[in-house]
């Protein structure tokens, strides 16, 4: 890939070497004239009026060498300009190619840290490297050769010392190669998982989960510090090290010019002075390039990764849908994110440890819920929930109804305890629900269902596993599946439980999602279940599947569900109807048809087929 596109910038390429060869001879003309100065003025004490051609051709000279060195930089970033363009062109065509397949694998965290990330990382290969080495490849020649022919020695000592810069920059570039691939491994990862854990962040909080993933993001975090640390630190060696090499073989050679001009007296002082002038040029030309080489082995590693990202997806493409799933399969043993293990050994599923309190905030047994003049806003001049105060007895079908934007999913987010009240409480068997004290307890009873349950990047097995909080044997997993109704499923793949479903649950339908979701309640069996209507956009077939294991699941639970249905509405023991942010209203279904208009409203609209 890299061949490819540096074959598409041939002509430019070619300018950087013409330029280079004008520097070459910009930078000898610099010293030829800057020696010929210092003789004539401070040797031969020349007039300064009989000078004044000679510094305007050193002026000239010099103004020229450093258009030259923009010229080449200038060609460098158009260089880097075009190929990051075609670089993300190409994952970005990958990507789009083959969009379900591709989703399936990895997370989205690393797709874009590729896309942007390492093809920014790419940049300094094209716009640094390349100037540098193509200026390299011809500058330091023609200084040498310059130098043979003022003095053969002095030559002989920088053709001997010279060989040692990219020895060691070949040394340091291997190894600061291998470590850039691993810095972009670990960006990559930690992207992920931090995109993953902020998509599924309710799902993680519900499931006492949170912290245990809070750590999770920052053992990646700290990954990808170690991993760019210890690039910096071959960095700095690197630097030393050239700098040390540059010193001694200047010192070497102001050495031998100093022995020929003074102890032997060989040699004219114009001609040392020259050479002590070409002499640094030609080991900061070296020099620069081991810098930019450096930088350009960092880069390659970040290309490495987008040509294996792009072979990844080509693969997707070429293969069937088995030896993709196969593939990922094992990639997901290996490099999944989501916190997620399998202990061989015993042959269960390890999800995260729910952290554990010292006392016991819930019993076993459906618990009762108090609001305290339950009241929310979103801030000034926004919506503002005032729910007032009301009971929710152990046990009892709860169903929170009306219109688009009357507060429902906020008053059960209250409820859930997924956000702060602005005034008043939520009580729980006569104790506080507040962040902190007794909140992994509650969260430990507590089972969230939505209409768009998130799904991690993972298999069937790890998603399930994830709604208990202690291990499970694939037995239970099993017959969680079996009771939410995805036994059928599960028997249809390939790898059954083992198959791999993609971040955000892609490559399941909406129902799959949801029984999946059910799944983690069987495991959790918690004793109260909120419900965000589940069933609204599913079939018929699907929605009587949900609605059986909703039915078992609420046996022994209290069940607050957001209500859109007539017929989930009317077999409620109490309802609750929003309206602008207010609790208007609760009772039975006929105590509310009877009492409140507006509910007789919205019943009659919906017997009509015409609203919600």
């Amino acid at each position: 890939m890299l061949s490819e596109l540096m074959a598409a910038q041939k002509k430019r390429t070619s300018r950087l070497r013409i330029l280079s060869l004008a520097l070459g001879a910009a930078t000898i003309g610099q010293a030829v004239l800057l020696a010929e100065s210092v003789q004539r003025v401070f040797v031969e004490n020349a007039p300064l009026a009989s000078m004044l051609v000679v510094f305007a051709a050193l002026l000239a000279v010099m103004a020229v060498r450093t258009w030259l060195a923009y010229a080449n930089g200038r060609i460098g970033l158009r260089i880097a300009a075009d190929a990051k363009r075609d670089l993300r062109a190409r994952l970005l065509r990958s990507l789009a190619a083959n969009p379900l397949l591709t989703a399936r694998q990895g997370q989205t965290g690393g797709k874009v840290s590729v896309t942007l990330d390492a093809v920014d990382e790419a940049d300094s290969y094209f716009s640094q490297y390349t100037p540098k080495m193509a200026e390299a490849s011809i500058v330091p020649l023609m200084i040498l050769v310059a130098v043979f022919i003022l003095h053969v020695p002095s030559g002989l000592i920088l053709l001997f010392t010279a060989p040692f810069i990219p020895l060691f920059m070949a040394l340091v570039g291997i190894q600061t190669k291998h470590k850039s691939e691993e810095k972009f491994e670990q960006l990559a990862r930690f992207s992920g998982t931090f995109l993953d854990s902020l998509q599924g962040l309710v799902t993680l909080k519900l499931f006492g989960r949170a912290k245990r993933q809070e750590k999770e993001i920052q053992r990646s975090s700290l990954s990808y510090r170690d991993a760019t640390m210890s690039i910096l630190r071959v960095a700095f060696t690197n630097t030393f090290a050239l700098e040390t090499i540059v010193m001694l073989g200047i010192g070497i050679v102001a050495l031998e010019l100093a022995l020929q001009l003074v102890v032997f007296q060989t040699m004219q002082f114009h001609t040392a002075f020259l050479i002590l002038l070409l002499t640094p040029e030609f080991y900061n030309m070296l020099k620069n390039m081991g810098t930019a080489f450096h930088g350009g082995r960092t880069s390659l590693g970040a290309i490495r990764n987008i040509e294996a990202a792009l072979g990844a997806d080509a693969s997707v493409s070429a293969n069937t849908k088995e030896t993709a799933l196969a593939e990922k399969s094992a990639a997901v043993h290996e490099q999944t994110d989501t916190a997620l293990a399998v202990d061989p050994a015993r042959d269960k599923v390890v999800p995260l440890s729910a952290e554990r309190s010292s006392k016991a905030f819930l019993s076993a047994t459906p618990p009762v819920i108090e609001l305290h003049e339950l009241g929310f806003n979103y801030g000034s001049d926004a919506f503002a929930l005032n729910a007032g105060s009301l009971t929710i007895h152990p046990g009892k079908q709860i169903a929170i109804v009306g219109k688009s934007g009357s507060g429902k999913t906020t008053l059960l987010h209250l409820i859930a305890g997924l956000l702060p009240p602005s005034s008043g409480g939520v009580t729980v068997n006569g104790q506080p629900l507040t962040a902190g004290a007794g909140e992994n307890e509650w969260f430990r009873q507590v089972s969230y269902i939505t209409q768009h349950p998130h799904i991690f990047s993972g298999t069937f097995a790890e998603n399930i596993a994830i709604g208990a909080d202690r291990d499970v044997s694939r037995e239970e997993i099993v017959h969680a599946a079996e009771s939410a109704g995805l036994a059928a499923l599960a028997a249809e793949l390939e790898h059954g439980y083992d198959t791999p479903v993609g971040e955000g649950g892609r490559g399941l339908s909406g129902g799959e999602k949801q029984r999946l979701a059910l799944a983690r309640a069987f495991l959790k069996r918690p004793t109260v279940l909120l419900f965000d209507e589940p069933t609204t956009g599913l079939d018929l077939h699907t929605e009587r599947v949900l609605l059986r294991a909703m039915n078992e699941l609420s046996r022994k639970a209290t069940v607050i569900t957001i209500a859109h249905r007539l017929h989930t509405i009317r077999h409620a023991d109490v309802i609750l109807f929003m309206e602008r942010g207010k609790l208007i209203g609760s009772g039975t279904h006929d105590e509310l048809l009877n009492t409140l208009p507006q509910y007789a409203e919205m019943v009659n609209i919906g017997r009509q087929g015409v609203g919600s």
